[in-house]
């Protein structure tokens, strides 16, 4: 049977505000009787507050009202809404004996494919230890010559999600590189300014030469074209 949560704080609860048997309460708290029995008698748990048992999900009203109906009932505990997950245990991953020759080569998959991960990292996936990630690293291990990269997924070490995981958490904790200064910029508007009006003060001499160039063609054609009308009228003469 589960043991209620704090077993003395729902004995004296229950003790203060039911007409349930010592036996009763002691069965459902886990206590002997003669406890339960000090306990109604101001002998033991003085200092200790009831804890309403309905309140906190482990009793029914009509579970205590068929115990005080019944002396010979037993309480049953109520099915609990919140589950309650188990705690992870803390240390190195367990790997099956027929996966632990696979290792090595996953680590190398590791050290290759994700630099920027953590020897412990490497550690949480694969379940290694540091020694032998430095080994594999610096190609000191025994077999070095003999290891191929593989993947660690693949080879059932690890999850995609427990690897996309830490590659994410050493993707974030990983010092940023210095950014590459852009490429050029506009100029401000009082040089651009300054500029323009350079340029349309070079642009008004270039324009009257060009007209005066101009002017000075079309007189040397008609000259050219005067010319041979002269030298024919000098010739009739």
């Amino acid at each position: 049977m589960t043991t209620p949560l704090m077993p003395k704080a729902t004995a004296v609860w229950l003790i203060d505000n039911t007409s349930l048997s010592f036996d009763q309460i002691a069965a459902f708290c886990t206590l002997h009787p003669l406890e339960v029995a000090a306990i109604a008698d101001g002998e033991a748990a003085m200092a200790v507050k009831g804890l309403d048992p309905i309140l906190t999900g482990q009793l029914t009203r009509e579970e205590i009202e068929k115990g005080q109906v019944d002396p010979n009932y037993r309480l049953k505990m109520a099915d609990t809404k919140v589950r309650v997950p188990v705690a992870k245990r803390k240390g190195p991953r367990y790997t099956p004996v027929s996966r632990r020759q696979d290792r090595p080569n996953a680590i190398l998959w590791l050290l290759r494919n994700h630099p920027e991960l953590k020897d412990a990292q490497v550690m949480r996936l694969v379940g290694t230890t540091k020694p032998t990630i430095e080994a594999i690293r610096n190609r000191t291990h025994w077999n070095a010559n003999n290891l191929t990269p593989m993947d660690p997924v693949t080879l059932g070490l690890c999850s995609q999600l427990e690897l996309d995981l830490e590659v994410e958490k050493a993707a974030k904790l990983a010092p940023r590189t210095a950014e590459e200064p852009e490429g050029p910029t506009l100029l401000p508007a009082e040089e651009t300014a300054t500029g323009a009006a350079m340029l349309a003060g070079e642009a008004e001499p270039n324009a009257e030469r060009e007209a005066e160039m101009e002017a000075d063609a079309v007189f040397a054609k008609l000259k050219s074209m005067k010319g041979p009308e002269q030298t024919d009228e000098d010739a009739d003469a």
